[in-house]
């Protein structure tokens, strides 16, 4: 075969640094935004925040705005006409809970910090250390909160608990039993329990005698939680000679009881949303703006450009920098402007919505929109994940405004967040006695002329996390 040379024409698409910056900033969420615009901040020092748009504001502890803080913050110092200890013991007091002030009377820069809430180990430990047993009872409590996971149950047997103690420690299964029983009559009550059925009765035990249902109650989840939870009312009654007013009361007290006790005790991490869009109504029309507080106010520095531009330093990193500068700041203005066009068109199409809530939400795919637009279709993907509508009904993604369709008699088309907001009208609205199935549901629906197959019930109940026809019926 021999090897020659060809020239030979082509076309292909390539992405600019600057496009390919637009198209990850557009994919950003509103916080992650803020952390790539800090990291190139840091980076560029020609690019800066304007201050004077963007300045902070003092926000009490708890993170919500407070005007009584900031008047607090702001005031004078005030005498006080007492004297002696007791002044300076309440000087103590009051200094412990109000916020740092500087001498020139501002508050201190340093961040007020949450009240760290203590652990369910530290919980137990505290009170550990209240009681009057021994030194090696103590440690045998010690080894069992050690084993507690964090919903408050022992995760190991006590058999193997004692297999992973030293030998020479000589501990019996007696004396573990002993030192859990010590741990369960801590608070909160149930803490220790190695099953959900010993964490309702261990609940239950520690309420007064004298409570309403107490002893069925405990009847019940000692040995019949199943036929609880799967709502077999006619076996329990059977199986305890009971009645139905007596079985009712029994249910309400097991159901108000906490089957996670040590859930409050976990450290949850707290997620804010910060919306893109404001939806507000104007003289009877949905107007939509953008959020002033997630748009960063960027802008060149000053100094470092007029040096560019009296080409007292041309050319060099600087120059590059400029440029970097100002196609950020081009393109997160971009960015902001694509995702108020989109929310525009999707307030337009889905009007109905915002006047009359969920069941009046229409038929919506990413297609209508970039075809409004003149967007391709993966842009407008990217622009509706992670972005939020702040809106009378509350607080939406805009991915939320799009879903499928189901046909209707009359050759329409329902949307299915509307399907689902009927759903939960007609649970809401059942006979507990006798609930609706989803073949009733979906008989009902074909009765408003929404044609839904069972199965599609199925679905929509399972993902608004509604139990079936069994689970739902009550006494």
């Amino acid at each position: 075969m021999k090897q020659t040379l060809q020239l030979k024409l082509s076309q292909q698409l390539t992405l600019t640094p600057q496009l390919q910056q637009s198209i990850r900033l557009l994919q950003l969420s509103t916080l992650e935004l803020n952390q790539e615009l800090e990291k190139f901040l840091m980076e560029n020092p020609l690019l800066e925040l304007d201050e004077a748009e963007a300045e902070a504001v003092a926000v009490p502890p708890d993170g919500a705005r407070s005007e009584e803080y900031v008047a607090e913050a702001d005031a004078a110092p005030v005498e006080d006409s007492r004297s002696g200890e007791a002044a300076d013991i309440d000087w103590f007091a009051d200094a412990a809970s109000a916020p740092s002030l500087r001498d020139d009377g501002e508050e201190s820069e340093y961040p007020q910090l949450a009240a760290s809430t203590p652990t369910l180990g530290e919980h137990l430990m505290g009170q550990l250390a209240l009681t009057q047993l021994s030194a090696r009872d103590k440690s045998l409590v010690n080894t069992l909160i050690a084993a507690l996971d964090e919903s408050g149950y022992l995760s190991q047997s006590l058999e193997e608990i004692v297999d992973m103690l030293p030998p020479e420690l000589e501990v019996g299964l007696d004396e573990l039993q002993i030192a859990l029983h010590h741990l369960q009559s801590f608070d909160p009550s149930g803490v220790g329990a190695r099953s959900p059925a010993e964490c309702l009765e261990l609940q239950l035990k520690a309420l007064p005698a004298d409570t309403p249902a107490r002893e069925l109650a405990i009847g019940i989840v000692h040995a019949h939680l199943d036929a609880l939870a799967a709502h077999d009312f006619a076996r329990l009654k059977r199986q305890l000679h009971c009645d139905d007013e007596c079985l009712r009361v029994a249910q309400h007290l097991i159901q108000s009881l906490n089957p996670h006790p040590g859930a409050e005790y976990t450290a949850n991490e707290t997620r804010y949303i910060v919306p893109d869009v404001i939806v507000k109504k104007v003289k009877n029309a949905w107007s939509v703006a953008l959020n002033p507080d997630a748009m960063p106010k960027l802008r060149v520095n000053r100094m470092y450009a007029e040096i560019l531009q009296n080409k007292l330093h041309s050319g060099g990193q600087m120059s590059n920098q400029l440029q970097e500068a100002r196609w950020l700041i081009k393109n997160v203005q971009q960015r902001f402007e694509t995702i108020l066009r989109v929310a525009q068109a999707i307030v337009e199409r889905q009007r109905h919505f915002f006047d009359h809530g969920e069941v009046a939400m229409r038929p919506l795919v990413l297609r209508e929109i970039a075809e409004t637009l003149g967007l391709h279709e993966s842009t407008v993907s990217r622009v509706t994940t992670q972005k939020f509508m702040a809106t009378p009904r509350g607080i939406f993604e805009l991915k939320y405004f799009f879903g499928s369709h189901v046909a209707t008699e009359t050759g329409g088309a329902c949307s299915a967040t509307a399907i689902r907001a009927l759903l939960k009208q007609l649970v809401h609205a059942e006979d507990g006695k006798k609930p609706l199935s989803d073949s009733k549901i979906a008989r009902i629906l074909g009765e408003q002329g929404i044609v839904v197959a069972r199965r599609t019930i199925a679905k929509y109940r399972e993902s608004l996390r509604i139990p079936p026809v069994s689970l739902r019926k009550s006494l």
